[in-house]
């Protein structure tokens, strides 16, 4: 074993279990880096930038993207403490990892760059951490910009917490000024863990990952007693029982020893290899000969379970690795509690999964994880949201795909997930935002000034208009200076119907998708056209359509593919030209008639990529 981390006791008042809650880009791995110095945990040959974020595509991307713990060793007056840090998540598909982590501390640092000022994501974390009555530290970062705007970001964080201005500590992380200020107000204002080390072992798993040899590592606050390398361990939730191989902390990289005590964070290698088993939120305690003595030990708070809101469904785009991506989604899983799928088949497509997510941004990342770490090539749906319908016996039934819709006369009522969206944005801004929303099928419910430059705009609409394409117009609109957050409301009464495609007559049930009735033309117009360039030309013309139920609402004609059967003749009698030409038309029209249309895989490859 490393004897610089050899074990040593600390009392719980000598602990400090906290994380950064920040938006996006506000600093928070910058802060990592400066507090991963000033500790020695990192020596300066190893450092990098964005130490805390080890997987490329963070690094890539620029954003946090999994939670990462490390244990730095800090003194202070003479005094050793052991501080536990946790890196987060700053964007609105994460909000949920991040109550995660706060379930696992006492205290977090609120960011704000000096910048921007307060963001969406900023009150949303606020409020995360309000709720978990955490000690908040504010902190404006990078005010060594030109274009920092310290006052005014004082007077928007003293809009949303009722505080004294002098609590607010200024920094820069990149340059590291009143960084070592800040860690001692960490070690000052948060308190020490709660926990007893002569009870039983209850051990909170807020994060896991697997490993092929290790079974599942799980991330743990150890809340009461403690856990030893070889312990019999057994899950509450499950009954299902492992063995502690291996015993560590992150450094951040993960470093084993002997034991984990009351109020620490580390990792426990479970033994378990069956991913499914080890849940978020559930507690591990210690395998005993009395199964009473087991089941009456308290389990700790979970987690609420995460509710996917945006669904897509995943193909491999060779079928045989079906296999393969029920394992890597197993995998994945683990490592991200949120992430929802269950088996589908479709139609040429064959096997696949119906997947949940919490926002587009969690879509994006899971399928660039699913091809970077296993491998995998997929075919991927548009993302849609999940409808509810009340049948004529009051009966709610949740409506995933198309094919889940019941025929119109059994509906009694449609109904739509809503959300709450908030907007920060420069004042000067606030006409090109409102003409973006309006063409919505929202409503406008408040304007408020954070500051002199800066509103907060709220406002509410159905979930199917925020994750297509409303973020970006809205950065666009606003040349990057706006942010956005939400939060889903409910389901509400909606005008919807089923937009079936029809070729040559005959229905695609692959095709089809729940539109806003307002909308269906447009959208039936869209994807005819899109059929119609992607479709092979057949030996005969084919009607392409769009049709809700028995009317039909567009149309596009594919024309048949042509042969120049006049081209052989040179000079000649007109009737024998034109008796060859109405022969070929007549052969068209029995194979329109007889011929059986064949769609490519391709086709549906292209549609459903949409």
């Amino acid at each position: 074993m490393n004897q610089e981390y050899k074990k040593q006791n600390y009392s719980l008042n000598r602990i400090r279990n906290f994380s950064v809650i920040a938006h996006i880009d506000h600093g928070k791995s910058t802060l990592g880096d400066r507090f991963l110095e000033l500790t020695q945990s990192v020596t300066k040959e190893k450092m990098r930038p964005q130490y805390l974020d080890m997987m490329d595509l963070e690094r890539e991307k620029g954003i946090t993207i999994k939670m990462q713990p490390v244990k730095m060793k800090y003194d202070l007056n003479g005094q050793p403490y052991i501080l536990k840090l946790i890196d987060t998540h700053g964007h609105v598909d994460f909000s949920y990892e991040v109550s995660r982590s706060l379930a696992a501390v006492e205290g977090t640092i609120l960011l704000v760059d000096a910048a921007k000022g307060v963001q969406a994501q900023t009150l949303a974390n606020l409020e995360l951490a309000q709720k978990q009555g955490l000690v908040i530290i504010p902190v404006i970062n990078k005010i060594d910009l030109p274009q920092a705007r310290v006052a005014e970001t004082k007077e928007e964080i003293l809009k949303i917490m009722d505080i004294d201005p002098a609590e607010i500590i200024l920094i820069s992380a990149k340059t590291g000024e009143n960084v070592e200020s800040l860690l001692r107000m960490v070690v000052e204002k948060v308190p020490g863990p709660q926990g007893a080390a002569d009870k039983p072992l209850r051990a909170l798993i807020f994060d896991s990952k697997y490993d092929s040899h290790r079974g599942v590592l799980a991330f743990v606050r150890i809340v009461d007693g403690q856990v030893r390398k070889g312990d019999k361990i057994t899950l509450l939730s499950n009954q299902s029982s492992g063995e502690t191989l291996e015993i560590g902390f992150f450094k951040p990289e993960m470093t084993a020893i002997e034991s984990l005590d009351a109020g620490e964070i580390g990792y426990l290698a479970t033994g378990i290899k069956e991913p499914g088993l080890v849940r978020v939120g559930d507690t591990i305690v210690k395998n005993t000969n009395s199964k009473t003595e087991i089941t009456n030990i308290e389990p700790l708070p979970g987690y609420q379970e995460p509710k996917p809101v945006v669904f897509a469904s995943f193909y491999p785009e060779n079928a045989e690795e079906f296999d393969l991506l029920k394992d890597a989604l197993n995998k994945l899983k683990l490592n991200d509690a949120s992430l929802f799928f269950e088996p589908e088949t479709k139609e040429v497509l064959g096997r696949g999964f119906r997947c949940g997510f919490l926002g587009l941004l969690h879509t994006e990342i899971t399928t660039e994880r699913l091809s970077r770490e296993f491998g995998l090539s997929l075919v991927i749906s548009s993302p849609s949201v999940v409808y509810q319908i009340l049948d004529r016996k009051g009966q709610s039934q949740k409506i995933y795909t198309a094919s889940d819709w019941p025929e119109s006369f059994d509906i009694q009522e449609a109904q739509e997930p809503w959300a709450i969206l908030k907007i920060t944005l420069p004042l000067g801004f606030i006409g090109q935002v409102f003409e973006v929303l309006t063409k919505l099928s929202g409503r406008h419910l408040e304007t408020k000034h954070l500051s002199q430059e800066k509103v907060l705009i709220i406002y509410e609409l159905p979930l199917r208009e925020i994750i297509t394409s409303l973020y970006e117009n809205i950065k666009n609109s606003t040349s990057g200076f706006a942010s956005m957050d939400y939060q889903i409301l409910g389901y509400r009464p909606a005008s919807l119907v089923k937009l079936e495609i029809l070729i040559s007559g005959k229905k695609f049930e692959a095709f089809s998708r729940i539109v806003p009735e307002a909308k269906a033309f447009e959208e039936g117009k869209k994807q005819v056209q899109k059929l119609k360039k992607t479709l092979p030309r057949q030996l005969f013309s084919v009607a392409l359509q769009a049709a809700i139920g028995s009317r039909v609402i567009a149309r596009e004609t594919l024309s048949a593919k042509g042969r120049d059967v006049i081209a052989p003749l040179y000079g000649g009698d007109y009737t024998r030209k034109l008796k060859l030409l109405q022969k070929q038309k007549k052969g068209k029209q029995e194979l329109k008639e007889k011929g059986q249309l064949h769609l490519p895989q391709k086709v549906f490859l292209e549609m459903l990529r949409d």
